[in-house]
């Protein structure tokens, strides 16, 4: 095999490699997205619950009473 020839295989074997890992990258990433998306809905129902269980609350962005 010529110089060329081995630099055009290394190449595509490089090439092929980084398909794969880029394949593996973005079905770890749309995994990672379909687990937020659960944790946030999770994370309104509870909030709603909370809402509904205590509704008079204070929020967060109220002070707290003078005497703490």
């Amino acid at each position: 095999m010529s110089g060329l020839e081995e630099r055009i295989v290394e190449l595509e074997s490089r090439q092929a490699f980084q398909d794969d890992t880029i394949q593996a990258l973005n079905d770890a990433l749309v995994e990672q997205q379909k687990v937020i998306e659960r944790l946030q809905v999770q994370m309104q129902a509870l909030a709603k619950r909370q809402e509904e269980v205590n509704p008079f609350s204070p929020s967060q962005d109220e002070a707290p009473p003078p005497h703490y």
